[in-house]
């Protein structure tokens, strides 16, 4: 899925989202906007994953979709 695909669906995959990183804010996820980088950087933040870590858990996220 391409960056226009995602940010088209980012407020469907939004509730995914929370559901998958509970810790993320509403204003983390708006902050986001679909983007991969911002998303990865959000999660390295409030979970402490380094930036593969991060990187491997929002590919497979956007994988689904």
């Amino acid at each position: 899925m391409n960056t226009d695909q995602i940010a088209g669906k980012w407020k469907q995959m939004k509730g995914e989202a929370k559901i998958a990183w509970g810790k993320l804010t509403d204003d983390d996820l708006d902050i986001a906007e679909g983007h991969k980088d911002k998303l990865t950087g959000k999660i390295q933040e409030r979970y402490g994953r380094t930036k593969e870590e991060a990187q491997r858990e929002v590919d497979d996220f956007f994988s689904r979709y």
